[in-house]
């Protein structure tokens, strides 16, 4: 007869990533209840409630944007406005992160675009290394340096993405599209 599994962090993590992915607020009392350990023992295992909600979150952007750069058509400036392009309609149409946007708008936008989390520090990263990996193959020829094009891009996604959140108007993933093909040099017309 096997013993039971103890409950520890990846455990924690996993029950979590499932209640957010279905659309259920997660709240640490829950979920150290879940697990059968205390509060204490939670927040020693994963952090913050904000800081389990960024390690979520980028577990899921994560492969959202290896995918948008699997399917992404050319090379340089094209490319790069192809994969933002991608990645930003995936996430638009995830149910589980419009319904986080919803429920919890300001921990949403404090999380995923402020530094107070890794998220936009990580995919500001990711992006770095896609443009540096066009740069290097003579592809693109950049405006910016490659960490502050990255930086920028990111932010005009967020700017779009969580438009809703911020000024109150409809999220408008082809705007960003636009506005990234005029950064990058492109005519910046809709496609």
């Amino acid at each position: 007869m096997a013993a039971e599994r103890r409950p520890d962090p990846l455990t924690a993590f996993r029950i979590a990533r499932r209640w957010f992915t279905s659309g259920r607020r997660i709240e640490m009392q829950e979920l150290a209840a879940e697990l059968g350990v205390n509060r204490a023992t939670l927040f020693r295992w994963v952090g913050s409630r904000d800081d389990l909600l960024a390690e979520i979150l980028w577990s899921l952007a994560e492969p959202t944007l290896a995918l948008a750069v699997d399917g992404a058509a050319d090379r340089g400036a094209p490319r790069i406005v192809d994969i933002m392009d991608r990645f930003a309609a995936m996430l638009d149409q995830a149910d589980y992160f419009r319904a986080f946007l919803r429920r919890e708008p300001e921990r949403a936008l404090r999380i995923l675009s402020t530094r107070a989390s890794a998220v936009q520090q990580r995919l500001v990263a990711a992006v770095e290394t896609i443009l540096r990996e066009e740069i290097t193959h003579g592809q693109l020829k950049p405006p910016l340096p490659p960490h502050d094009l990255a930086y920028l891009i990111v932010r005009i996604v967020e700017s779009f993405l969580y438009a809703d959140l911020i000024t109150g108007e409809q999220p408008d993933i082809a705007k960003a599209k636009q506005a990234i093909s005029a950064l990058l040099g492109g005519d910046g017309a809709a496609a």
